[in-house]
């Protein structure tokens, strides 16, 4: 099978074994592994931020991310499909007592107009105080689609006038950087908490990690304890992620030139693809999951009219190529 479904099901490899199984670990809870350490240094410095904590999953980082920010009662804003609103399982209402509203961009990006129409200052105790805006970096159900650095700059802007809080979904900010040649460090500046992960394009078996300041991340990993995130010998994971770094992030641009090739064989401007993943819009998305099966490939429905395909370590040009040849004649 040639399994396009997602970047998450990629495997270690061989190489990164080695890396797991040779790293040095020590109990985390209490601050003694030190490759995770090595691992929360080192993203931390990538993003310009003062710290970084290791969390086991993406979802957990944005949960401490935006709990951070926003405090039981009050709301964050972000677009219609942003990760943190679709594909969390209401974590953050559940969790932090938050609450959201929603703009919608067919591309996900950033909207300020809508934004300022939403905003809700302290008006007293009657409305709901906007406390943060959210932004996702690439947005996964936007099709992978990058979120432009200037319109990044003007939403930070546009936070910092209106004393609101901005964090940044960058589980796969490393595609934006590979894609755009932006710094990290320049991503990471226009938001107060970032969280990004190793288990999607950069193949690490587990792992996110949030970076912020200081004060910030210390809060997050007194909370990650609380939510049962504390992790002891856990520098066998993070020795992945630090091995992913060395060795598979340009390699993501494999992925983007792959992704462009899938694009145009199944009818999709290749110039829309900013990324590793394709949006393909059908009339019967579950039934073209079920038949792209039959012949060899998976796919994922992400909605009743719309499938994704993903590409990533595990697929190689040929099978790119191939699956090519069999989306289309589907």
């Amino acid at each position: 099978m040639i399994d396009l479904r997602s970047d998450t099901v990629t495997k270690p490899t061989q190489e990164m074994r080695a890396a797991m199984a040779a790293a040095e670990v020590g109990d985390d809870v209490y601050g003694e592994d030190p490759t995770v350490t090595a691992l929360e240094e080192r993203v931390a410095a990538l993003l310009g931020k003062e710290a970084a904590l290791f969390t086991p999953t993406g979802s957990m980082a944005n949960v401490l991310a935006v709990g951070l920010l926003v405090a039981p009662g009050q709301e964050v804003l972000c677009e219609a499909r942003a990760h943190i609103a679709r594909a969390e399982l209401g974590a953050h209402g559940a969790i932090t007592g938050l609450t959201m509203r929603t703009w919608r961009d067919r591309r996900g990006q950033i909207d300020l107009a809508a934004i300022d129409e939403m905003l809700s200052p302290d008006l007293g105790p009657f409305f709901v105080r906007t406390a943060a805006l959210s932004v996702e970096n690439t947005h996964n159900f936007a099709g992978g689609a990058v979120l432009p650095l200037e319109d990044l700059r003007a939403l930070r802007s546009y936070a910092d006038e209106h004393a609101v809080a901005v964090h940044m979904d960058g589980a796969r900010v490393w595609n934006a950087h590979v894609a755009t040649g932006t710094p990290l460090e320049e991503y990471g500046a226009v938001a107060d908490v970032v969280s990004v992960c190793l288990s999607k394009g950069l193949g690490a078996p587990v792992g996110s990690l949030l970076a912020g300041p200081a004060d910030a991340i210390a809060e997050a990993r007194v909370r990650r304890k609380r939510l049962g995130g504390g992790m002891r010998q856990v520098g066998v994971l993070a020795a992945a992620g630090l091995h992913a770094l060395d060795h598979h992030l340009e390699r993501l641009a494999d992925d983007h030139a792959h992704a462009r090739l899938l694009a145009e064989a199944v009818g999709v401007d290749p110039a829309t693809v900013d990324t590793n993943i394709v949006a393909v819009d059908s009339d019967d998305a579950l039934g073209m999951v079920a038949r792209a099966k039959e012949h060899g490939v998976l796919i994922g429905a992400v909605g009743s009219k719309t499938v994704r395909l993903v590409t990533h370590l595990g697929v190689s040009r040929d099978d790119a190529e191939t699956a090519a040849k069999v989306l289309a004649s589907l």
